[in-house]
């Protein structure tokens, strides 16, 4: 059960401050990642509050739906894997996506000071990949039609958010899923190197017929 709250949790507080801020625009903008701001104002809780923070509500729904269905496969796995520790390691990782997933954004926007951006984007797409390393057969099915393995939508995951940071004016840090999702990769195969021979040896055996 603890897991799952975790889970449930993180989804709870994040729904609440976004909900909130939506209609307090003021708040909203003192909450968005603008590393000009951050550089200059010394103003580092952005790369945090900036994870709790969304456009509009279906960029929330989304967000949320995929860390609902994600966030607790990866937290059983997490304790399976490292124990009694297992819950502080997912909350540490789901935390740290967020920071590590806009630093490229930070360094590249840091003389900027009209770029801003939000959303939990970055922590979600590392859940995500975190458990497409567990399970990359596991089917993921869009609208109960189309679906498919987990390392192949992970891989056109990865090209659509790289096309869309390169067109994207919306406010949203597409950038962010790209180096989130690369962030929950790395740290599944640091902290459990036999995961990567597990998700090689899975792939190599899927047949489309």
């Amino acid at each position: 059960m603890q897991s799952i709250t975790l889970t449930t949790g993180i989804i709870a507080i994040t729904v609440l401050v976004s909900w909130y801020v939506l209609s307090k625009p003021d708040i909203l903008k003192r909450m968005m990642m603008n590393p000009y701001r951050i550089q200059n104002h010394n103003e580092y809780y952005r790369f945090i509050t900036s994870g709790l923070i969304h456009a509009n509500f279906s960029h929330l729904l989304w967000n949320m739906f995929t860390l609902y269905f994600f966030g607790n496969v990866v937290e059983q796995y997490f304790s399976y894997i490292f124990g009694n520790p297992g819950p502080y390691y997912f909350i540490a990782f789901y935390l740290m996506a967020i920071v590590v997933s806009d630093l490229p954004t930070f360094f590249k926007n840091r003389t900027n000071p009209g770029y801003n951006s939000l959303g939990a984007s970055g922590g979600v797409a590392a859940v995500l990949f975190a458990s497409v390393i567990f399970q990359p057969l596991e089917k993921i099915c869009f609208y109960l039609i189309i679906c498919l393995p987990g390392f192949i939508l992970a891989i056109g995951y990865l090209m659509y958010s790289y096309f869309s940071g390169r067109k994207s004016n919306d406010n949203i840090n597409h950038d962010a899923h790209l180096y989130g999702a690369l962030f929950g990769f790395l740290f599944c195969a640091v902290l459990h190197p036999s995961s990567i021979p597990y998700f090689i040896e899975q792939i190599s055996q899927y047949r489309v017929f």
